[in-house]
């Protein structure tokens, strides 16, 4: 697809494009350049507050707990006191 640059460096981005990424108005797109090409790709911003949840370190070991929980590995308590009957065992 060729799109036009228009004034003020504004180019419509064709509606395929849109909705094969499920881009919408309002969301943030990364430009950068590779080998003389125009690289534009959507991304997620994190508030500065919840940006320890998204460090690396932290999805790892949400991976390896998610693991655990799909193999049956964690237990769920009905009530505190059972949960402190079972750390004491």
């Amino acid at each position: 697809m060729i799109v036009e640059l228009r004034q003020k460096s504004q180019v419509t981005i064709p509606a395929d494009i849109l909705k094969a990424l499920n881009i919408k108005a309002g969301d943030k797109l990364e430009f950068t350049v590779q080998d003389g090409k125009i690289i534009v790709q959507p991304v997620v911003t994190v508030p500065k507050d919840q940006a320890w949840f998204w460090s690396e370190n932290w999805q790892a070991e949400e991976r390896i707990v998610d693991e655990q929980i799909k193999n049956g590995q964690v237990k769920s308590f009905d009530n505190i006191d059972a949960l402190i009957e079972d750390l004491d065992t």
